[in-house]
C-alpha cells in the first residue's frame, strides 16, 4: 500500500486527473444521448454506468496515448514532462494502469445489455487505434471524433436495445464538434508538430483553420438542433443552443489571432459548450 500511495500522484498526473476537461468533453454528449434515448431521467443505474465509465475510459485512453506518443512528446514543450516521457514511469506500468481502468469500465458495461456490451469492444478498439492515427491520417481529429462519439450509440442501446437513426445523427454532429475543439488544440502545438512530422487538422487546414473550426461548430449545433426537433423538443432546448452559440462566438475571438494561449483557452473551456447543449436537452425533457 505504501508503494501504491507513493505512485498515486504519478498515476493521477498520467490520467490528467487535475484537468477534467478531457472527460467532460466525452461526458456531455453521452449524457445528452442518454437523456434523449430515455425521454428524460434515465435512472440512477445508467447515469452511474455512463458517468463512471466515461471517466475510466478517458483515463485509460490517456495511458495508451502517452505510451504511443512518448517519443513525440519529449519534443513538445507542453508535454515534455508527462510521466512516461520524463522517465518517471515505465511503459509496462502505464499500460497496466490503463488495462485495470478499462477492465473496471467493462465491468460497469456488463451490468447493461448485450448490444451495449458489443459496442464497447468497438469503443476499446478505436481508443487503442487513435494514438497511431496521427502517423498516417491527415486529420486524425476525425478518428478522435469517432472515439469520442461511441458513447452515444451505447447510450441508445442501453435504453432502447438498438441504435436508431437519431443516434447516428447525434454521432455525426458530435464528430464535427470534436473536429472543432481538437483543431483548436492542434493549433496550440502546430509549430512543434511540424518539426517532428506529426499530422494534425491544424497543419492540414493551414490558414483555413479558423474558418474550418467555425464551420465545424456550426454543423455540430445545426445537426444537434435538428435531432432535438425530431425528438419533439421545443422552447427550453433553444436556451441551451443559444448559450452554446454565444460561447462559439467567444471562441472565435480567442482563436482568430492563432495565439497559443487563445487557442488553448478555447479548447480548455469547450466543455461548457457541450454542457449548454446538455442542459437544454435536460431542461426541455423535464418540462414536457
Amino acid at each position: 500500500m505504501t508503494a501504491l500511495a507513493s505512485r498515486l500522484p504519478l498515476y493521477l498526473d498520467l490520467i490528467r486527473w487535475n484537468r477534467p476537461a478531457g472527460w467532460l468533453l466525452l461526458l456531455w454528449p453521452t449524457l445528452s444521448a442518454l437523456w434523449l434515448a430515455a425521454g428524460g431521467w434515465p435512472g440512477l443505474h445508467l447515469l452511474l454506468v455512463f458517468t463512471l465509465g466515461t471517466i475510466l475510459m478517458r483515463s485509460a485512453g490517456c495511458c495508451i496515448n502517452d505510451v504511443a506518443d512518448r517519443d513525440f512528446d519529449r519534443h513538445v514543450k507542453r508535454t515534455a514532462q508527462r510521466p512516461i516521457t520524463s522517465g518517471a514511469m515505465g511503459v509496462k506500468e502505464a499500460l497496466g494502469l490503463g488495462a485495470v481502468l478499462a477492465l473496471v469500465a467493462f465491468a460497469l458495461v456488463l451490468t447493461t445489455n448485450a448490444p451495449t456490451i458489443a459496442i464497447s469492444f468497438a469503443a476499446l478498439a478505436i481508443t487503442m487505434a487513435y494514438p497511431y492515427a496521427k502517423r498516417f491520417v491527415a486529420m486524425p481529429q476525425a478518428v478522435l471524433g469517432v472515439a469520442f462519439s461511441v458513447g452515444i450509440p451505447m447510450a441508445f442501446t442501453a435504453v432502447r436495445g438498438a441504435v436508431d437513426p437519431l443516434a447516428w445523427a447525434l454521432v455525426i454532429g458530435n464528430l464535427f464538434w470534436v473536429l472543432a475543439y481538437d483543431t483548436e488544440y492542434a493549433m496550440v502545438d502546430r509549430d512543434d508538430d511540424l518539426k517532428i512530422g506529426i499530422r494534425t487538422s491544424a497543419i492540414t487546414l493551414g490558414r483555413a483553420d479558423v474558418a474550418a473550426v467555425m464551420l465545424f461548430y456550426g454543423l455540430y449545433l445545426a445537426i444537434w438542433s435538428w435531432a432535438a426537433l425530431q425528438a419533439g423538443l421545443g422552447g427550453a432546448f433553444w436556451l441551451g443552443i443559444a448559450a452554446a452559440a454565444a460561447q462559439v462566438g467567444w471562441h472565435f475571438t480567442l482563436i482568430r489571432g492563432r495565439s497559443r494561449e487563445g487557442c488553448f483557452r478555447a479548447f480548455r473551456e469547450n466543455h461548457w459548450v457541450g454542457f449548454a447543449v446538455f442542459a437544454g436537452y435536460v431542461l426541455d425533457l423535464a418540462l414536457r
